[in-house]
């Protein structure tokens, strides 16, 4: 299998080449050449592990690893449950949150950990993961590679606007990861490092690679719960709900269904940063800065993505209609999602969650009811403690992972939204 950029310009790549460069050298982001029809069974055997589903789905991608490093590595990674829970009649909700930070970004940056130490092999050179994070991305990254061999990792995240244990996961382990506080919202530090890569020179002196979506190895794994889901429910086609901010997640569930992954659509489910509905609406797409929100980890006014989605689907907006129907919702309506369905049902949302909830009621209705609808749960509520105690008027119990690091010191470092800020703290690390 080959990667191409979506911007066009450079040849196509092979796997490690794809993985270690994050974003292609002409600014684009790298996509597979194809995309295979995959074995049906993948997509409606419910028998299959989360290992074995994700092995056949997967192999065409990752067949630069022998079959046994190709198993163990996914194994390895995917050690977690993926529970399919029915919250009331038509919806099921997807936990993706069964993970070591109790997101479901540890399902992409765990395999990517152990992709990138694979296809290290011999090579002794370190590597420097670069990541910018809107909240669960950071701790997922710097869990998934503390301690790893060859690699350290410089997670920047929004000073001020994550909470304050999605701070702490990221900002608590020391050793080989170092966390950066950037004075701004997601989209400067997404912008901050967009300009490491475009710096051709420093990427390579520093052996760069992402660990955002942006990286096609970390993108790749995410089609793995949705086929996993839809297995559960077939031969039903499923209406998906995905909350979105930089909009990877979306992207795999398309990719899913572009090999073959019956579904009866997806919805990209937004809050206030409503950029790529707006894009959808009218053709045109505006980026704008971001607005501040209870679901902070969708506060994004840039979504790298979209140019994955828009090249998928030959830079069609109404291709693109035909399989996504966008939503978008301010707090007060999350706030009240939260309140409505714990008061009926007793489930637990959190923010994120919430706003896909409310995507996909509203889809399902303007369509006549029915189902089935799978709701993609991306967080644990209890990492927006902040956020849904108020709501519930009642304290939440707080899982074990998220208590062991919260009474750890906080050690991160405040910096300017500027490209020689960063470089020069990347330079003096780890004496900094």
């Amino acid at each position: 299998m080959r990667f191409v950029s979506t911007a066009g310009a450079g040849p196509p790549v092979d796997l490690a080449t794809a993985v270690f460069a994050g974003p292609a050298p002409d600014g684009g982001l790298y996509l597979p050449e194809s995309l295979p029809a995959a074995d049906p069974e993948v997509f409606s055997d419910p028998s299959l592990s989360v290992a074995e589903r994700s092995a056949r789905l997967l192999a065409p991608f990752l067949g630069d690893l022998d079959a046994g490093t190709l198993t163990q590595l996914l194994a390895e990674a995917l050690d977690f449950p993926l529970p399919l829970v029915e919250l009331e009649d038509g919806i099921h909700v997807l936990e993706l949150f069964h993970g070591p930070t109790l997101a479901f970004k540890d399902v992409g940056a765990r395999t990517l950990a152990r992709l990138i130490a694979a296809l290290r092999g011999d090579d002794d050179r370190e590597v420097t993961v670069l990541v910018a994070t809107s909240g669960d991305t950071g701790g997922a990254v710097a869990h998934a590679f503390a301690g790893v061999a060859g690699t350290r990792v410089a997670v920047l995240y929004p000073s001020g606007r994550i909470s304050p244990l999605q701070e702490k996961q990221i900002a608590t382990l020391g050793g080989n990861v170092l966390a950066l506080a950037v004075e701004g919202g997601f989209d400067d530090c997404q912008r901050l490092v967009r300009q490491v890569f475009g710096d051709r020179g420093l990427a390579c002196e520093m052996r760069l690679t992402s660990a955002n979506s942006i990286n096609v190895g970390r993108l790749l794994p995410q089609m793995v719960y949705y086929a996993h889901a839809a297995a559960r429910l077939a031969p039903a086609r499923v209406l998906f709900s995905v909350p979105s901010g930089n909009f990877g997640n979306l992207t795999a569930g398309l990719m899913a269904h572009r090999m073959g992954m019956p579904a009866a659509g997806f919805v990209a489910a937004t809050n206030v940063n409503d950029v790529v509905p707006a894009y959808l609406e009218t053709g045109v797409f505006t980026p704008r800065p971001s607005v501040p929100t209870m679901s902070s980890a969708m506060d994004v006014g840039d979504p790298s993505n979209l140019a994955r989605i828009r090249a998928l689907y030959g830079d069609d907006p109404a291709a693109i209609r035909r399989d996504v129907t966008a939503a978008s919702f301010d707090d007060d309506a999350t706030a009240g999602a939260i309140h409505d369905v714990a008061a009926r049902t007793g489930y637990l949302l959190d923010p994120h969650t919430a706003v896909g909830y409310l995507g996909l009621r509203r889809t399902l209705k303007e369509r006549g009811g029915g189902g089935p609808g799978i709701l993609l749960a991306t967080a644990h509520p209890a990492k927006f403690l902040e956020q849904v105690e108020p709501i519930l008027g009642r304290p939440l119990a707080v899982p074990e992972p998220l208590a062991r690091c919260m009474d750890r010191p906080i050690r991160s470092h405040q910096i300017a939204a500027q490209l020689g800020a960063l470089a020069g703290l990347l330079r003096v690390w780890p004496a900094a």
